[in-house]
């Protein structure tokens, strides 16, 4: 049966607390994304959210993981945080024009991530996607949005998203409402609800849950007992990404690599 690839990261890869529990005792700062990189299958880069960064650090990040990995990246907040989502063409342009490219085969779906305060306006959203760029400078682009205001969980958003070609991600989060209809050509989850008492921030039998789901996802079909609000998309295989971010941040990379392990089973 034809299936897409399943990848499974965390949230970045310079965060102190990780020394020593995820990189070895004493290994260089400097080799983090490197070690990160031979672990892990993807990595979602919140820096970006922040600040631009330079063509030559994508370059420099796409040398340091081997062949297969993927970079995701978070759009820039002044993209995604304005009033009006028609007006921010300047901005995606920006983004997408900072370099990104240079990530070469390494470079994944771009996350637009809008705060829980923005409510679904259909015109304005709608106006907001028709702005996401195809391609830069001859490199296919691929999106995903994560909403997270309960506006959103309606059929009409999932089907501006599906004609647009965009992922919805679906968040498990006990702080936002969340949505698990298909609408693009992969699949975005972010687990968010990881917590300190389990080493792998999720239960076992949570990350099996997870693997059943990404199993499923990638083979194009959709996991029972999640929120769906449109009917369901076509079975087409998926490529499939999963983050262990937020929560308990301290045990993302041990979740990620169980859950990795599990998929690969």
């Amino acid at each position: 049966m034809t299936t897409g690839e399943i990848r499974i990261g965390i949230g970045g890869w310079t965060y102190a607390p990780w020394r020593g529990v995820f990189f070895p005792d004493k290994w260089p700062i400097k080799r983090e994304l490197e070690y990160a990189g031979s672990k892990l299958t993807a990595i979602e880069v919140n820096g970006t959210y922040y600040s631009s960064q330079k063509p030559a650090t994508f370059a420099a990040w796409a040398k340091a993981v081997p062949d297969g990995f993927v970079f995701t990246l978070k759009a820039s907040r002044f993209c995604t945080n304005r009033k009006v989502l028609a007006e921010a063409g300047e901005s995606i342009a920006r983004f997408t024009g900072q370099g990104i490219v240079e990530l070469g085969d390494r470079l994944g779906p771009i996350l637009w991530q809008f705060m829980a305060t923005k409510k679904f306006d259909p015109d304005d959203f709608g106006a907001f996607l028709k702005l996401l760029p195809a391609s830069q400078d001859g490199v296919a682009l691929r999106h995903a949005v994560q909403v997270r205001h309960e506006s959103f969980c309606v059929p009409e958003f999932v089907a501006l998203a599906r004609a647009a070609g965009v992922a919805i991600v679906y968040a498990d989060s006990a702080d936002y409402p969340a949505l698990a209809d298909v609408s693009g050509d992969f699949v975005y989850a972010r687990l968010e609800a990881a917590v300190e008492d389990e080493p792998a921030g999720y239960a076992p039998a949570a990350l099996d849950r997870w693997a059943g789901a990404a199993r499923i996802w990638a083979h194009g079909g959709a996991p029972e007992g999640f929120p769906y609000v449109a009917v369901p998309a076509p079975v087409t295989p998926c490529e499939t990404f999963v983050f262990f971010i937020n929560g308990a941040k301290v045990r993302a990379p041990a979740g990620a690599m169980a859950l990795i392990e599990r998929v690969r089973a």
